[in-house]
């Protein structure tokens, strides 16, 4: 009979033990997050902010949520994370403007060519807490219905590459075919300065730019030099005409799932990743991963200050033009919004 008992508390204290274990793993929650750049977090911002996040996220909450980065985009196009996330497929995503505007096309405000004077504008203006990112940030989740867990730049001013020749003035634009974003704004930017927009999602531009279907693009030094395009674009010109947001999603109802605790967790680890985002981008635009290597391997040029004023003079009235017919009064706003707040942070 003392060995039956034995037997039976043990027995009693397995089937506890494994009870226990099965309650924790229901517990335990998983955010599944995607994003289209190289999972090495020393190569790009997206890289550096999701293993950044997944480390604050899993030592924050004790292990009960754990985060599963898919990079390089694995699960599909910008567009379709996006909606992966909506519909809860994965519970977070960060997207090019591109990707967004497809779902919320007044992301096309950041498109105002020569509108931030200085990258500390941009940090100031293009954040999720500031003044003008708390605005947009609300009309974003009210219109897709999409937490927005960080808002940042994508790397770095645009700068334009072609394998034709230099573009050192207007004129050296006329009839180049650059890749643009599938976004009425960057096609109206290049089409205001002469050029042939070629609008390609983002998985097909270096073999497009190999086969000569576009002759240049327009993207951040960070991103120019980890696709490559040093191996299929000649020359690089330093026109930083725009700088666009990456938008970081998670499903409301899923954010809305999480504990008090959890959701602190996540918040924080969020602004620490995008932190550690821009702080990477500024890094690899000024080490040997961006503009000196770049340098090393492509004719690098500024556009002088008086031949900017020329691109500026045709590209804004352009695009300003675009965002009121397109946008109505909601975009004309938004973007008097955006203006205004670039006016405060540059005093």
């Amino acid at each position: 009979m003392k060995t039956f008992n034995i037997i039976k508390t043990t027995l009693l204290a397995s089937a506890l033990v494994l009870g226990l274990g099965a309650t924790s793993a229901h517990a335990q929650k998983t955010i599944k997050i995607s994003h289209l750049n190289p999972g090495d977090p020393f190569n790009n911002n997206s890289g550096a902010m999701t293993s950044v996040f997944k480390s604050l996220v899993e030592a924050g909450t004790n292990g009960s949520v754990k985060v599963q980065i898919f990079s390089d985009g694995q699960l599909g196009k910008d567009n379709e994370v996006i909606e992966q996330t909506r519909t809860g497929v994965i519970q977070s995503n960060i997207s090019s403007s591109g990707g967004v505007a497809q779902h919320y096309p007044l992301i096309g405000v950041f498109d105002l060519p020569f509108a931030f004077p200085n990258i500390s504008v941009v940090h100031d203006v293009m954040d999720k807490d500031s003044g003008f990112g708390k605005k947009l940030v609300a009309d974003i989740e009210a219109k897709t219905g999409l937490k927005v867990l960080g808002l940042l730049d994508s790397g770095g001013y645009f700068a334009i590459t072609n394998s034709k020749k230099p573009v050192k003035s207007l004129a050296d634009m006329d009839g180049l075919r650059i890749r643009t974003m599938t976004l009425p704004t960057h096609e109206a930017i290049i089409s205001s300065l002469g050029g042939k927009p070629t609008p390609l999602p983002w998985p097909e531009v270096y073999t497009a730019l190999q086969t000569g279907v576009a002759d240049g693009q327009m993207n951040p030094v960070p991103i120019i030099a980890f696709a490559k395009f040093d191996e299929v674009q000649k020359y690089l010109t330093l026109t930083q005409h725009i700088i666009t947001p990456y938008v970081w999603f998670m499903n409301m109802d899923f954010y809305n799932s999480l504990t008090d605790d959890e959701k602190y967790v996540v918040d924080y680890a969020a602004k620490a990743a995008v932190v550690a985002g821009r702080g990477i981008s500024r890094i690899i635009e000024a080490s040997e991963r961006g503009l000196p290597y770049l340098s090393s391997k492509m004719e690098v040029n500024s556009i002088p200050a008086s031949e900017m004023k020329k691109f500026a003079s045709v590209s804004q009235p352009a695009v300003k033009k675009l965002i009121s017919e397109k946008f109505g009064a909601d975009g004309v706003s938004m973007l008097e919004a955006m203006q205004n707040s670039i006016a405060d942070a540059s005093k």
